[in-house]
C-alpha cells in the first residue's frame, strides 16, 4: 500500500494508471475510520475488480465545517486508519494537506468553489449554509486528482451523496457514483467517526434517531399521514431522550429532494439531531 500526500505526485500516478487502463475505485473520507468506511472500501473493490486499484483520501476538509463547528476537535487518528486500509487492501492512501488542497487560501489567494442551487437548500444547507460549497468544491478536485471511474459514498448523507450525483452529471465528470447502505451498530444507531464524542448516557440515548425512523416507518405502513402531523408526533417522540435534541426531521421525494406535504410508503425520511453537543444524521426510505 501506497500513501502519498502531494497532489502533484497523486495525480501523476493516476494519470500513469489512467494511460495503462487500470480502473480506479475512489473512497473519500475525513478518516477516523469505522466499519462504515470500510464497507465502501469493499464497494470501490467490487466495481474495479482485482486489476483495478482502490484509492482513499483522508482529508478533514476545513471548507465544509461552519465557524462554530467542530474542525478543530473533529477525530484523527492517522497511523490506525492506514492499519485499517492496508487490512481492507486498500492500494493507495491520499493524505492531502490544507496547503495541497488551497495552495495559497491563508493568504486569500484562493477563491473557486463549485456551489449546486438547488438540492442543497435544504435540511444540511439550511443548518449548515456554507457546508455543501466545500463538499462539492473538495469531491471535484479530489476527483481531478484521483481520476476515478467510480466513487462510492455511503447513503447515511443521502443529501451529500444526491448533491454530488448532480454535479457530476450537471459538469460531464467522468465517474460512476456508487451509494452504499448505511452500516449500523447492533443497536441501530448508524455508524459515525463523530459517535466517538458521545459519553456512555448520550451513547445510550442516541440510538432515538434509529428508533424514530422506525416509528415513522410504522405510522405510514398503516395509512398515509400529513407531514406536518407526522413531524409533530415526532418531536413529541423526542422528549423520551432528554439529551437528544431535534434540529431537523424532512419527508422528500428521493429522486427530487422537494418536501412531501403527504408521507407515504417510498417517502424518504431525514434528520438531524443534536445529543448533547454532538449533532448526528441518519435518513431512510419509508
Amino acid at each position: 500500500m501506497r500513501i502519498i500526500s502531494s497532489a502533484v505526485g497523486m495525480q501523476k500516478l493516476a494519470r500513469f494508471w489512467q494511460r495503462q487502463g487500470v480502473r480506479v475505485g475512489f473512497v473519500p473520507t475525513m478518516g477516523y475510520l469505522h466499519a462504515g468506511h470500510l464497507s465502501l472500501v469493499r464497494a470501490a473493490r467490487k466495481h474495479v475488480g482485482k486489476s483495478g486499484r482502490v484509492v482513499v483520501s483522508i482529508y478533514v476538509n476545513p471548507t465544509q465545517f461552519g465557524p462554530a463547528e467542530d474542525l478543530a476537535s473533529y477525530p484523527r487518528d492517522l497511523k490506525r486508519d492506514l492499519q485499517l486500509c492496508r487490512a481492507a487492501g486498500v492500494d493507495v492512501v491520499f493524505t492531502p494537506g490544507d496547503a495541497e488542497m488551497y495552495l495559497g487560501k491563508a493568504e486569500g489567494n484562493y477563491s473557486t468553489y463549485i456551489i449546486e442551487e438547488k438540492l442543497s437548500q435544504s435540511m444540511e444547507g439550511v443548518t449548515r449554509p456554507a457546508h455543501f460549497r466545500g463538499v462539492t468544491t473538495v469531491v471535484a478536485k479530489l476527483f481531478h486528482l484521483v481520476l476515478p471511474a467510480v466513487a462510492v459514498f455511503g447513503q447515511k448523507d443521502f443529501q451529500q451523496a444526491a448533491i454530488i450525483r448532480r454535479m457530476v452529471a450537471d459538469l460531464n465528470f467522468p465517474v460512476k457514483i456508487i451509494v452504499a447502505p448505511t452500516l449500523r451498530e447492533g443497536d441501530g444507531l448508524a455508524m459515525s467517526s463523530r459517535n466517538k464524542y458521545l459519553d456512555a448516557e448520550q451513547r445510550s440515548q442516541a440510538v432515538i434517531l434509529f428508533h424514530a425512523l422506525q416509528a415513522a416507518k410504522a405510522a405510514v405502513a398503516r395509512q398515509s399521514i400529513s407531514a406536518a402531523r407526522l413531524k409533530s408526533d415526532l418531536k413529541e417522540f423526542f422528549t423520551a431522550a432528554p439529551q437528544a435534541r431535534l434540529d431537523y426531521v424532512e419527508f422528500f421525494d428521493p429522486e427530487t429532494l422537494e418536501p412531501v406535504a403527504e408521507v407515504k410508503p417510498g417517502t424518504q425520511m431525514a434528520l438531524a439531531v443534536f445529543v448533547g453537543k454532538t449533532r448526528l444524521i441518519d435518513n431512510g426510505r419509508l
